[in-house]
């Protein structure tokens, strides 16, 4: 029986450094987060050095991968750990969304409930008289001033508004980036790397659309609508959900746009050799169905 060479790279720090990293990134976000409104605060320096640190211990981690690779040091077997890898990373990121959306169903459909009186465990007039179940909740009754009532929520405004809806646009915006990432990996294995980076950079560009119309919904929340964190449990769940998906975006559109620089400015990826773009293309894919999934329960429904 034949065995394959296995190919063992030499002790690495970057392990090191990326923990040391992820350290300062999450004692500063803490930080910051807690210390919001006051002046003397330097919980924002830590978060921003966390992020550097971060970017940097990335990129010279990646680089060394990526040099590996194109030496051909990595064999057959070590690129299967990779499929294997970055399919255990999507999975992990399922569950993730996937704990948020439970806390949403838990929210609509068993705690609102029960403090309106419905149910066995009904607690009607036991925490706010007068309390009624009613989707969304903008305001929390005894919270003080501090939590004031939205005047509107963002869910669907009919359809004779629908086209100045932003999350229409951003749902089109998406899905049709997933269509030409899908282009661009049809142009990649058929060796047509002209049409590979023109439907990349395409992709890249309608992720930065999406970026840009999910800011001017949250500035249109905030500003005409005076919906924020503090509208609420609606107004909780409408931030956490959209910011952690915004954020994934920003992610994988990072991702793309690094796949595009290397095959630009480097000539990178072949028909048969592209698992680093087939990662991102698997995880913006990823990104699309999370995102149909919070136009579904967060937007419509």
């Amino acid at each position: 029986m034949s065995y394959q060479k296995y190919y063992v790279p030499e002790q690495s720090k970057y392990p090191i450094y990326l923990a040391i990293a992820l350290f300062l990134l999450v004692m500063g976000a803490a930080g910051t987060i807690n210390d919001l409104g006051k002046t003397d605060s330097n919980s924002s320096y830590i978060l921003y050095s966390g992020l550097i640190a971060f970017g940097a211990t990335l990129y010279f981690w990646f680089r060394a991968v990526i040099r590996e690779h194109i030496a051909g040091l990595d064999s057959a077997q070590l690129q299967q750990s990779f499929v294997f890898g970055m399919a255990w990373f999507i999975f992990s990121e399922v569950m993730f969304f996937a704990a948020f959306f439970g806390a949403l169903f838990y929210v609509r459909n068993f705690s609102v409930p029960w403090l309106g009186g419905e149910g066995e465990k009904g607690l009607a007039n036991m925490l706010w008289e007068g309390f009624e179940s009613s989707w969304p909740v903008m305001s929390t009754p005894d919270a003080g001033s501090a939590y004031v009532l939205a005047e509107k929520s963002m869910s669907w405004p009919g359809w004779a508004n629908v086209l100045m809806w932003l999350p229409l646009w951003n749902t089109i915006v998406l899905l049709s980036s997933s269509v030409t990432v899908h282009f661009a990996h049809l142009a990649l294995k058929n060796d047509n790397k002209k049409s590979f980076n023109k439907w990349l950079g395409v992709t890249v560009f309608l992720a930065l659309i999406f970026v840009g119309l999910q800011a001017l919904e949250y500035y249109e929340a905030y500003a005409h609508y005076g919906l924020t964190l503090n509208s609420g449990i609606y107004g909780s769940t409408f931030f956490m959900l959209t910011g952690f998906h915004g954020f994934h975006v920003m992610m994988g559109g990072l991702m793309l746009a690094i796949m595009l620089s290397r095959s630009v400015l480097y000539n990178h990826f072949d028909p048969h050799n592209h698992f680093g773009f087939e990662a991102a293309s698997w995880y913006w894919h990823f990104v699309d169905v999370v995102w149909v999934m919070l136009f579904l329960f967060v937007y419509i429904l």
